[in-house]
């Protein structure tokens, strides 16, 4: 975000330096005026740049927001089937110690007998 605002910053900064028009003289020259003309194309090309330049990085941000969003949630359905196998694997032993304990009540019963 800061390569963004520094970018439109430095372009406000550009933009305003070629958009002071310095004070002519009464007789302009051929020369100057195509000079003036040339700064007028690299000027507008230079914006062009910079456009440009935004885009991109808009577009990576969004490309980088996108892809965070889709780790998170990865990790959250991660989570929950952890937490699903840990429940099945907890019902499994309270079941097997269940099981346990009954066949050693049945074994002590028929010790008994």
């Amino acid at each position: 975000m800061s390569k963004i605002v520094a970018t439109l910053i430095a372009g406000l900064f550009a933009t305003a330096a070629f958009a002071q028009t310095p004070t002519a003289p009464a007789a302009t020259t051929p020369a100057a005026k195509a000079e003036a003309k040339a700064d007028k194309k690299a000027a507008k090309a230079e914006a062009k740049e910079e456009k440009a330049d935004v885009k991109a990085d808009a577009k990576l941000e969004k490309k980088a927001a996108a892809a965070n969003a889709d780790v998170a949630v990865a990790k959250a359905d991660a989570a929950k089937k952890k937490a699903k196998a840990h429940k099945k694997a907890v019902k499994a032993k309270t079941d097997a110690a269940a099981d346990k304990a009954e066949a050693h009540a049945d074994q002590k019963a028929e010790a008994a007998k």
